[in-house]
């Protein structure tokens, strides 16, 4: 085989494998064209939502090979967004002339130079999107998928005074290949080089010396198409162009996969990272109606229940969820009402993108949670003592911004004379753990990953239906006590999917024992352990940090153990249809918090 011919074949395997993508060919909204001279040959779509302002961001998204830039755009979620927060949209196609798998030429000098090639093609496509459209220019922001990824780190390295932030999906790094034989190494295995090696490639592109844009970068950690390696390499290139280590600031575990946060000196984030565990090579997308949800399943279009559009719109700062706190009200019962019995405590919240539940508090402890509207809550007023309380509905939005109703003042009859006493119990590391079985209890065994992983809940990859049991030594409460309340918090370690989801509607519930369920350490038997009271609580989802759960029912409040144990069983309360799981904290990680009188 000549070196012509070889570089040949080079080329057409290392771009069938990096994104042969089977979509059909389909335009997008609208084309462009008379943009400028266009050296790239690319060709210019767009999308514009109907009375867009002037002074609006604007969104570059880049296609990977063999697809087009509408069966990038809505497919993406990026089309979704756009109308919804309210940007332009600009999608740059590539064409077979230029490149016969149709990937943007991002191992090309002449293609991806400052001033060169596609590279500017796309610059004057951005040129033509400000003029037209008054897009702002401090707020441009571009996203690729594989060689759409790669060029994506072009642009963001030759134009840093355009763009403010860029994402990399299963991409690689600037200037990690010049010539087609050595894109095929980049890809797999990968280039190893130290962080100033990277950056300086970057800081070689442009004549700026920032400020630099922000980086999102994403990657399945089962891409053998493009290794994730690569997603070290760019972590390394961008946090050293930003003048910041390799030491993650926020390491935490959103809808089950992994995400990193690298700030500089003054707290602000850079570099984000997500390695999304067990994907290929692709989009991460989420299809759905939901408020997080984007995209459509398809070749090189993930479903991993994650929406990577979404995510990295926030990251941009293109959402309407920044800081921006939802409004709530109670509207009965009213300010200065005499209250007693069964209290129906009912509010009103609104936000500007969506309410993910709403608190109810009864002088500034949680009483009760309601996450669909009309949002209420049943309070049993006779647990509180007689005289003047306070009410507070409190909301949270999806971004996690709370707003806090003014306060309503009502006065309790009927119910205790005496003052209350809250006390928190820690769960004992050595008798928790978790057993798995069948959907029927069939085959039980014990969990083996509580050391590494912590407590499964929820449906496991070999099929079987994980419980966790958590043991509190109660025994410091009064034998006469009257327990008013109890609420359990666990802490997030991870998840594989979305158990709360699957089915649709599904709950993680809480069984009480008054006691201990076999011998109190962990056995195999406790799966189908018969508890005191079922289903006394409930934790509603959460994807990060510490959940409190909804009030104790009042069965649950009896199993309580004054004198001994209380152990208790989290589960779902139906069996998912797929692998979906939860992972809680090990340990002293967990709280029983319980308000009696004595």
């Amino acid at each position: 085989m000549s070196v012509m011919s070889r570089a040949t074949h080079v080329h057409q395997l290392a771009f069938a494998l990096l994104c042969a993508l089977a979509a059909p060919a389909a335009w997008a909204q609208v084309e462009v064209t008379g943009f400028g001279s266009n050296p790239g040959n690319l060709r210019m779509f767009k999308h514009v939502p109907s009375g867009l302002p002037s002074g609006a961001p604007l969104v570059v998204a880049l296609h990977g090979c063999a697809q087009s830039a509408s069966s990038y755009d809505n497919e993406s979620g990026w089309q979704l967004f756009a109308d919804r927060f309210r940007f332009a949209l600009l999608l740059p196609q590539q064409q077979s002339a230029n490149n016969s798998s149709s990937c943007f030429n991002w191992f090309e000098n002449g293609d991806t130079a400052r001033g060169q090639g596609e590279a500017l093609s796309i610059k004057q496509m951005v040129d033509r999107m400000i003029a037209d459209h008054g897009s702002a220019p401090s707020r441009v922001y571009i996203t690729g998928l594989s060689a759409g990824g790669a060029m994506t780190a072009v642009m963001l390295a030759a134009y840093p005074d355009v763009f403010a932030g860029g994402a990399i999906i299963a991409g690689l790094p600037y200037r990690c290949a010049t010539t087609q034989s050595a894109a095929f190494s980049c890809m797999n295995p990968g280039s190893d080089l130290s962080p100033a090696q990277w950056g300086d490639k970057v800081r070689a592109a442009s004549s700026g010396t920032g400020p630099w844009p922000i980086v999102s970068i994403w990657h399945g950690d089962a891409d053998y198409t493009v290794r994730p390696m690569n997603l070290t390499e760019s972590l390394e290139q961008w946090t050293n162009v930003h003048g910041i280590d390799q030491v993650a600031d926020v390491n935490e575990t959103i809808g089950g996969y992994p995400h990193r946060v690298y700030r500089d000196a003054a707290g602000v984030a850079r570099v984000e990272t997500w390695t999304i565990t067990g994907m290929g090579h692709g989009t991460p997308v989420d299809p759905g109606s939901g408020e997080t949800q984007c995209g459509t399943a398809g070749a090189y279009l993930l479903d991993v229940n994650l929406c990577s559009s979404y995510r990295i719109a926030r990251f941009f700062g293109l959402d309407n969820l920044d800081g921006v706190p939802p409004t709530a009200t109670i509207t009965a019962p009213a300010n200065g009402a005499s209250v007693s019995g069964t209290v129906n405590i009912t509010a009103n919240a609104s936000d500007d993108i969506g309410v993910e539940r709403v608190e109810f508090l009864l002088d500034g402890d949680l009483i009760g949670s309601d996450a669909s509207a009309p949002y209420a809550f049943a309070w049993n007023s006779a647990t509180a003592s007689n005289g003047a309380h306070a009410l507070v509905a409190r909301a949270i939005d999806l971004a996690g911004n709370t707003g806090v109703s003014p306060q309503v003042n009502v006065t309790v009859s009927g119910g205790s004379s005496g003052g209350s006493t809250t006390v928190g119990f820690a769960n004992e590391d050595a008798n928790d753990g978790y057993v798995k079985a069948t959907a029927s209890g069939g085959s039980p065994a014990i969990g083996t990953l509580e050391s590494s992983l912590g407590l499964a809940i929820g449906r496991g990859t070999d099929g079987k239906f994980n419980r966790a049991v958590l043991s509190f030594d109660t025994s410091l409460l009064p034998d006469t006590a009257t327990i008013l309340s109890a609420t359990l918090t666990v802490t997030y370690r991870s998840a594989s999917g979305d158990p709360w989801n699957n089915p649709a509607g599904n709950s993680l519930v809480i069984d009480a024992n008054g006691g201990c369920y076999g011998a109190c350490t962990i056995e195999t038997g406790d799966w189908s352990a018969t508890s005191t009271a079922t289903a006394v609580a409930q934790v509603l989802p959460f994807s990060g940090g510490t959940q409190t759960s909804t009030p104790f029912s009042t069965p649950g409040l009896a199993a309580i153990n004054r004198s001994g144990r209380t152990q208790l069983k989290l589960r779902f309360a139906n069996p998912q249809t797929a692998t979906h799981y939860l992972w809680i904290g090990n340990g002293a990680t967990a709280t029983l918090r319980v308000t009696y009188q004595p």
